[in-house]
């Protein structure tokens, strides 16, 4: 029944043709019908209408759907068409890392005049987003692997021994540590002052190390957007307190809009370099070595961008490791 109901409303959308008004329509579609977890496609919408008439159109943001993320965008070209007509076209570049068939609602073009406001809408668009299938339909066409043996759970009774052992041993450290400070330093001892870096200077120095490792040159490209995200998420960590080496991209933005950073194009960058690292880290992608270069140039502006200009200020550090006048 649910799939006759997915027929049916597949062919109306499909008989119904896009809607007319005023001299203008409205046109939505993807690129393609069906993509593969992680592919990269465009979102179109086009608008053909008179020269002379102002039409606004929608903007998104982050997401088309539930689902579907917008990489990108959007970009806007304009054409001089016939019988003193433009046509404008808007794209966004998409993506989704979710199996599952995907409606975009309508988008709908705005006119105002003296009789009010007027909407002309397109039809809905229609995504499938598929996963890769790793195994052929008739399994005894290939051969795989034996299981491997069967690993019985390890008892209490066995952990036992070790556990006592560690806090015997814990309890050892605690005591040297605590009894050993008071012969640690005399104090007529100079103080070794430690210089706290900020943020950038760390962040920079590493982005220097890794563009001179060549990474992705040697063909190291999954290796080489892994360092870089480290180095950004190290960044958050020391610059805004976002600790994300432990969080998903969408959550590490998440937490950094919370901080009250606000979703500029310096948080479209970044978020940019994040989502490119995580196709190649997880969905194989394959970056042109230009848009290696670029991830890097954008990952060197968002540090510029947000850098705060601290001078460095000696910490002096005594003899119990804690912080002391200089």
């Amino acid at each position: 029944m649910k799939t006759l109901n997915i027929c049916t409303l597949i062919l109306t959308l499909l008989c119904t043709g896009p809607v007319h008004g005023q001299d203008i329509t409205v046109r939505a579609a993807f690129d393609t019908s069906r993509i593969y977890i992680g592919d990269q496609i465009n979102f179109s919408v086009t608008v053909n209408q008179p020269a002379g008439v102002e039409v606004n159109l929608p903007l998104f943001r982050d997401t088309l759907s539930k689902n579907i993320e917008i990489l990108s965008g959007p970009l806007t070209d304009s054409t001089v068409i016939e019988d003193n007509r433009l046509r404008i076209s808007t794209r966004y570049l998409i993506t989704s890392f979710d199996s599952g068939m995907y409606f975009v609602k309508p988008v709908y073009a705005e006119l105002k005049d003296e009789g009010g406001v007027k909407r002309f809408f397109s039809d809905y668009s229609i995504l499938e987003v598929t996963r890769v299938k790793m195994t052929p339909p008739d399994t005894a066409s290939k051969i795989f692997d034996i299981v491997g043996p069967y690993k019985a759970p390890v008892t209490l009774g066995e952990l036992m021994p070790w556990i006592l052992l560690s806090l015997l041993v814990a309890l050892v450290v605690w005591v040297i540590y605590k009894y050993a400070g008071k012969f640690r330093k005399k104090p007529d001892e100079a103080e070794v002052p430690e210089i706290i870096e900020p943020a950038h200077v760390i962040a920079f120095r590493e982005l220097e190390r890794l563009k001179e490792e060549k990474l992705w040159q040697a063909g190291e490209t999954k290796k080489y957007y892994t360092r870089l995200t480290e180095i950004l998420r190290q960044y958050l960590e020391n610059r805004f307190r976002v600790y994300s080496l432990e969080l998903t991209t969408s959550e590490t933005l998440d937490a950094l809009v919370k901080t009250g950073f606000r979703k500029d194009e310096t948080y479209a960058v970044l978020k940019s370099v994040l989502n490119e690292a995580d196709l190649v880290k997880f969905a194989k992608y394959k970056p042109e070595p230009a848009e290696n270069d670029l991830s890097f140039e954008n990952s060197w502006n968002f540090v510029v961008k947000t850098k705060v200009e601290v001078k460095a200020v000696p910490v002096a550090i005594d003899g119990n490791g804690k912080e002391a006048g200089v």
